[in-house]
């Protein structure tokens, strides 16, 4: 499982918008691959962002 696929599993299981601090907690994993996955995600249109600062997957 990539750590693109981790974080959104992390969002998903959330069930609320994230920021990456708190994907860090849940997942465990390093927080510049989680802020580089984040930045992919974006690009891809993957995640969005309902409230400042909090993510959450598009779909």
């Amino acid at each position: 499982m990539s750590v693109k696929e981790k974080v959104l599993e992390v969002m998903r299981e959330a069930g609320k918008p994230v920021s990456a601090g708190e994907v860090e907690k849940l997942s465990g994993l390093d927080r510049k691959e989680i802020d580089n996955a984040f930045k992919e995600l974006k690009k891809d249109s993957a995640i969005v962002s309902p409230v400042r600062c909090k993510w959450e997957p598009a779909n």
